[in-house]
């Protein structure tokens, strides 16, 4: 399913019949538009397999997980990225070398830091202030090309200008990769991870870096390509990741025939999107059988799995009693809220996207 997380914070399909291209005005740089939320390489080796019949959800059976919430994952500035500041419908980040000016629909309250220190930007998103809307960068000071390093927690990466004002990583997933990556080290056994809608693979370079086996799924062919150069950049290229382009959903139906388990599932869906042939994702309508699907794929000592919810306007608790339902019997604890970045300014904490997560 094509990850269309640059258009996370709105649950309304792409806008139909938009296919004029903007022309570039004076010192502005076009990006084309990448959908972000299309991500993969390898492709499936079975697409041939006949198509299965729609899945069919029941309540289960047995106790509900205890359950943690809200609970609240924040991340704080930092040498890699901060939220310097926000206000009147925009934010003002750093992204390693570069101050960047993005639009931000839930900054309705006024910017902490004097108009010299935002004019300090280096790259100012334009356009369309829809998440779907497709846009341009301007570059006040000097050009700038399409990517730039960046880092996170010593792992090097790209940076990318795309023409869906997002810049290849999202900065408030670090608290689910640190999680994950403790519960990997904390394993002492071999573990196996699958990256569901894994763009431009943070999240699979900080469990492989771990110790674990990653799968990493996306249907974006460019995305996967993205998440490969960042793997060599990191200089992880040893490290045991496959990259496979393909639907999220049909790939997990096809790892339920085939009997593969992981321990350790992410998947972060798009509200709308569209996968390689033409499948089309709606969250409310197909969130609950991939939940489902996952359960079912999952090792029988499975240590967590781990949804992340953009683009969608809904409390945590919508999915957080799906989480629950999902794992009854199995034990364990789901754990439910908000990904926050604290703003360095003022100190005032943007929510970014919900969440829910089972841990065993």
């Amino acid at each position: 399913m094509k990850s269309f997380r640059d258009k996370r914070r709105d649950n309304r399909p792409p806008a139909k019949g938009r296919t004029e291209q903007a022309r570039p005005l004076p010192g502005t740089v076009p990006v084309r538009p990448e959908a972000r939320q299309q991500r993969h390489e390898t492709k499936p080796d079975d697409r041939s397999d006949p198509k299965p019949a729609p899945r069919v959800l029941a309540r289960r059976e047995g106790i509900l997980p205890t359950e943690r919430l809200p609970v609240i994952l924040e991340v704080a500035p930092n040498q890699d990225y901060a939220l310097l500041d926000s206000g009147a419908g925009e934010k003002l980040e750093q992204y390693g070398p570069y101050r960047i000016v993005r639009p931000e629909g839930q900054a309705i309250w006024q910017k902490a830091l004097p108009a010299r220190d935002w004019d300090r930007a280096d790259a100012i998103f334009t356009g369309d202030t829809d998440e779907e809307g497709i846009g341009r960068w301007r570059f006040p000071k000097v050009p700038l090309g399409e990517t730039w390093p960046m880092k996170h927690d010593g792992i090097d990466y790209l940076g990318r200008f795309t023409s869906f004002r997002h810049v290849g990583v999202f900065p408030e997933q670090a608290s689910h990769w640190d999680h994950m990556a403790s519960l990997i080290a904390a394993a002492k056994r071999p573990i196996k991870v699958l990256n569901l809608f894994g763009y431009t693979g943070l999240a699979s370079l900080v469990a492989a870096r771990a110790g674990a086996e990653v799968t990493h799924v996306d249907a974006s062919k460019k995305a996967v390509g993205w998440a490969r150069e960042n793997q060599e950049m990191a200089g992880l290229g040893s490290k045991p990741i496959r990259w496979i382009v393909d639907d999220a959903v049909k790939f997990a139906e096809r790892e339920e025939r085939r009997g593969s388990r992981y321990d350790i599932i992410l998947f972060d869906p798009p509200a709308y999107g569209r996968g390689p042939k033409g499948e089309v994702w709606q969250l409310f309508e197909d969130l609950p059988g991939l939940t489902d699907l996952c359960r079912a794929i999952l090792t029988p000592k499975p240590l967590a799995v781990v949804l992340t919810a953009y683009s969608i306007r809904a409390s945590f608790f919508a999915i957080h009693a799906l989480m629950r339902d999902t794992f009854a019997g199995m034990g364990g604890t789901v754990e439910s809220g908000e990904l926050i970045i604290r703003e360095q300014s003022a100190g005032r904490a943007l929510s970014t996207s919900l969440f829910s997560r089972w841990v065993a």
